[in-house]
């Protein structure tokens, strides 16, 4: 595989992991915490419904998740492409 090719095939499959991430966080912060929220109302956790719960407190502990998880599959994959830290 040529330099070019390889730095193409880590863009590609970059681009794939942030906007994943994004609809996962879009998702979950404004589709279940406000769009959703009438549907997933009658689930109670932690004596609130589940929609308070993803608007208040869901879509911060997610977004932390997606941060660690973003960086934990780039360092894979710069090191899947030999750009890893030494």
């Amino acid at each position: 595989m040529s330099e070019k090719d390889s730095a193409n095939a880590y863009w590609k499959t970059n681009l794939r992991i942030i906007t994943w991430s994004l609809v996962i966080w879009a998702l979950v912060s404004f589709g279940f915490g406000i769009l959703l929220r009438p549907l997933i109302a009658g689930i109670k956790v932690g004596g609130t419904d589940l929609g308070f719960w993803f608007a208040q407190q869901g879509s911060i502990l997610v977004f932390l998740a997606l941060i660690f998880f973003y960086a934990w599959r780039m360092n894979r994959l710069d090191r899947q492409h030999g750009l890893g830290e030494e």
